[in-house]
C-alpha cells in the first residue's frame, strides 16, 4: 500500500468515526464510556495521520 493510499484510508476512517460520534451524541441512551472510546479511536487515527504527514514532509 502506498503512503498516499494509506493516508487516504486513514482520513476515510477518521471521517467515519466523526459520523459515528455525532450519531451517538444524538441519542441520549448512548453509553458515555462507549462514546469516550470512540473519541479515543478517532484521536488515535488523527495522530497517525499527522505522524505520516510529518514523515512525508521531512523526507
Amino acid at each position: 500500500m502506498s503512503m498516499q493510499s494509506h493516508l487516504a484510508e486513514l482520513e476515510r476512517r477518521h471521517q467515519e468515526m466523526e459520523r459515528k460520534i455525532e450519531d451517538a451524541q444524538l441519542h441520549p441512551s448512548t453509553d458515555s464510556l462507549k462514546l469516550a472510546d470512540m473519541k479515543r479511536q478517532k484521536l488515535k487515527i488523527k495522530d497517525e495521520i499527522e505522524r505520516i504527514r510529518q514523515d512525508v514532509t521531512l523526507h
